[in-house]
């Protein structure tokens, strides 16, 4: 039985490769699980600056201990799990409006920024879904043109 790490892929197998990896749900999904772990690590990072718990000093200091750890895993994960979300709306709407419009341009990032600020402040009414869109957009755009201001 050969090594199948030494196998060199066939041609119909790549081009099977690269339809799943062209795929909108795909592509939102790696970039839910990497936000998810950039949140995550994010998080815990903003924990351990963070002050805002006040210390009981009637604890012993194993349980003091065991409440900050608790506190930082509680916060690191709601910021895992709040990127996760942010990274998946936002990649999976700009590949859904880059296969549509069938261009890569700065205009993909500005429309799946003011997408994905819209829904993440639905919750908020038209206001807030109104300031979620220009501000995402916004930063979209500026990160956009930062990466591109070579070209």
């Amino acid at each position: 039985m050969s090594n199948p790490f030494t196998k060199v892929p066939t041609q119909a197998e790549r081009d099977a490769g690269a339809r799943v990896m062209d795929s909108c749900a795909v592509k939102a999904g790696f970039s839910g699980v990497a936000g998810y772990g950039i949140g995550a690590v994010f998080g815990l990072v903003l924990s351990g600056i963070e002050f805002s718990s006040p210390v009981d000093t009637s604890a012993t200091t194993k349980q003091q201990i065991k409440t900050v750890f608790r506190d930082m895993g509680k916060k690191s994960l709601s910021s895992a799990k709040n990127f996760a979300i942010m990274a998946a709306i936002y990649s999976g709407s700009e590949c859904m409006i880059e296969s549509y419009r069938a261009r890569n341009d700065i205009y993909n990032s500005v429309a799946a920024g003011c997408v994905t600020g819209g829904t993440l402040a639905m919750r908020t009414g038209p206001r807030g879904m109104a300031a979620g869109c220009a501000g995402f957009a916004a930063f979209s755009a500026a990160i956009d043109w930062y990466m591109h201001k070579d070209n």
